[in-house]
């Protein structure tokens, strides 16, 4: 079995030492930990991983700011955020900049490595909790660009519309085709007509698209 390489960014010793552990319990990830953009910029260089797992508070800077690298550089690694859910403004960035979900700092370790292998799955970009977080925010901001909104809401079908809808739910790809009733085969096709018709990469600019315009409410 071919094992999954994920770089674990954490600048505080014992949260990323049992971050670590909660990661290599998984006989299937081989972890590295680094506490720094410095380092995290040291090792992807080298290797890039197929996980990033980065905090968002760091000692030489901002996690967000890693995200957009990583995501530019390597779209095939998927990156999710550690967040404490305390700053709306870090967790909206993260979204924006192509983080694909999010670890909660005091998760069970059983849920840790969950989320990493659901998100490896095409699974939930954003937990319930936070999908709610994010549109209370996005509901106290203006709304931008009402024109661009509305065409992008008249090129999206209808099944296209249940789709995001589901995805910002947490749903997984598998939950939202068995309860539109379409093949999980096809699915995939949906996703990335989703993608082109809103100019984004990845599951979270999505949910982030959606709600921002208005095409989805939760």
């Amino acid at each position: 079995m071919e094992m999954i390489r994920i770089l674990l960014v954490e600048d505080d010793a014992p949260t990323r030492q049992r971050l670590h552990d909660a990661l290599a319990a998984d006989p299937g990830f081989a972890v590295e930990s680094v506490g720094s953009l410095a380092a995290a910029r040291a090792a992807i260089s080298s290797t890039p991983p197929r996980v990033l797992l980065t905090d968002l508070e760091l000692p030489d800077g901002h996690g967000a700011d890693l995200t957009a690298e990583v995501h530019t550089a390597h779209p095939e690694v998927e990156i999710l955020v550690i967040s404490v859910l305390c700053d709306e403004a870090s967790v909206i960035a993260a979204i924006a900049a192509g983080a694909s979900g999010y670890i909660v700092k005091d998760a069970l370790p059983e849920d840790i490595g969950n989320t990493v292998r659901q998100v490896l799955d095409g699974q939930s970009p954003l937990s319930a909790g936070i999908a709610r977080y994010l549109l209370r925010r996005l509901r106290s901001a203006p709304h931008t660009d009402p024109e661009h909104a509305e065409n992008a809401a008249l090129i999206l079908t209808g099944r296209e519309t249940d789709i995001l809808w589901g995805i910002a739910k947490g749903m997984s790809y598998n939950e939202i085709a068995d309860s539109l009733g379409i093949s999980r085969k096809t699915l995939p096709n949906h996703i990335k007509s989703i993608y082109r018709k809103l100019e984004v990469n990845s599951r979270g600019e999505a949910v982030f698209e959606a709600v921002s315009r208005k095409l989805i409410s939760l």
